[in-house]
């Protein structure tokens, strides 16, 4: 029997591609491994978001060297973003001569076809192709995501936001068919996953390049919540230029959607969202977190900042500080800015000195921690849909989380691992939240 073992980097879209590259392998016989020493093909899905992943990413594979040499026919195939920047796969070819394999993220679903050739004459294969030629909408799924089920809505991104390498390495916008969308969330909802997550680069631009105006990511949003099944709705990731009031009103109006929307502003800057090229102002931003509101009073909002933007002064870092106070975000990510070569935000000027940015995103992640201690305080008497994942018998407590991730303590007889209920806090204490079930 052979195994394989994946390393994903990066994010959710990510995660779900490693689903199907397992999935391809299982269909040709291979089995999962946690160990590398196991393995017969390791697989890199990478991530090229940031430098940090990269240079981990480099040292991974470096660590392989042995390995390969004391198991020659190990496979090792490397794909994913990083692949897809210029020079990288001869950068990858000329440092690590080991390595087998070398895709794109447009023929991921030719990796079947890649492993089938290299054991049949064991010949280097590096076929990145610069961009998408058609979407394959019939992948073998191996999901890993427990109770969680991705799924792709759309591919690729539109916005060429300035320090951002994503359209270079997804390509531009395309949406998957809407039939087969609802096709894929009915088989998930069928083998019992819980949670439905649609994925993509911009979520709430889905349909843009369609010619029907029926298809829109409103109108795909209302079709999965009227599906049969208990299961929960979520999705990720919205950009604010095209966060529409018809979307939100149906998130208020679906019981199955969940109440969380992760709004990314990256800067409260105006100035500093133009350089970004956001195509959205401060004032536009926060009227969307009011509409939010308006509909939906106990949203969990989270969002993400990029702080050390080039040219970003004091002032600049104080807006961003300013509107996580003014918003009181749930959940909040940030980042300090990392230059990716092709993108226009690496030949900016005034670029900022990493000990600056290292104090700016360790003062706003300090004040959100703050402000999440007090929601969790303020969480106390409210009710909320929680999932049970699992049971401690010892002190007969069951652990739960929210829809948005938070998790809660419940003291109960006889709840179902796998179920939703309602839950009402009653009580936060060392860190935690502790509820009982209620209405």
């Amino acid at each position: 029997m052979e195994h394989y073992l994946i390393k994903t980097y990066g994010c959710q879209m990510n995660i779900h591609e490693s689903e199907k590259l397992a999935g391809m392998m299982q269909s040709l016989g291979y089995t999962e491994t946690d160990s590398e020493d196991n393995a017969d093909i390791i697989v890199f899905n990478t991530c090229c978001v940031r430098d940090g992943a990269e240079q981990k990413i480099y040292a991974h594979i470096g660590a392989l060297k042995k390995l390969k040499k004391a198991k020659p026919d190990l496979i090792i195939a490397i794909c994913g973003c990083m692949t897809q920047v210029n020079g990288r796969p001869e950068t990858i070819k000329s440092k690590f001569p080991f390595v087998n394999i070398i895709f794109g993220t447009h023929n991921l679903n030719e990796f079947k076809k890649y492993i089938i050739q290299f054991k049949a004459n064991r010949k280097y294969i590096c076929d990145v192709w610069p961009e998408a030629r058609y979407l394959d909408e019939h992948i073998d799924t191996y999901r890993t995501s427990n109770n969680n089920a991705w799924i792709n809505i759309s591919y690729g991104c539109n916005n060429f936001c300035t320090y951002c390498i994503v359209p270079y390495v997804r390509g531009r916008e395309r949406s998957r068919n809407f039939a087969d969308i609802i096709e894929e969330c009915k088989d998930a909802i069928n083998d019992g996953y819980k949670y439905i997550t649609l994925l993509g680069q911009n979520v709430n631009s889905y349909g843009n390049d369609i010619d029907d105006k029926n298809v829109t990511f409103a109108n795909l949003l209302k079709e999965i919540a009227h599906l049969e099944g208990d299961f929960r709705l979520k999705f990720m990731t919205s950009h604010p230029k095209d966060l529409t009031e018809d979307v939100v009103r149906v998130i208020a109006d679906e019981p199955k959607i969940a109440k969380v929307i992760h709004l990314p502003i990256q800067s409260g800057s105006n100035k500093i969202l133009k350089s970004m090229n956001r195509n959205y102002t401060r004032e536009k931003y926060l009227s969307l977190i009011d509409m939010i509101r308006k509909y939906i009073p106990d949203c969990y909002i989270s969002t993400d900042i990029i702080v050390g933007f080039p040219g970003e002064t004091e002032q600049d870092f104080e807006d961003t500080y300013n509107i996580i106070n003014q918003v009181r975000y749930d959940g909040v990510f940030a980042f300090m800015y990392s230059k990716r070569d092709g993108t226009l935000a690496s030949k900016m000027d005034n670029q900022i000195d990493i000990a600056v940015k290292r104090e700016r995103v360790n003062k706003l992640l300090a004040q959100s921690k703050k402000i999440t201690k007090e929601k969790n305080m303020e969480a106390v008497g409210k009710s909320y849909n929680v999932i049970v994942n699992s049971f401690d018998a010892i002190n007969r407590l069951y652990n739960c989380t929210t829809d948005s991730g938070k998790s809660i303590v419940v003291m109960a007889d006889n709840l179902d691992i796998n179920s939703f209920y309602k839950v009402v806090v009653t009580e936060f204490s060392k860190n935690k939240l502790f509820g009982k079930i209620g209405e």
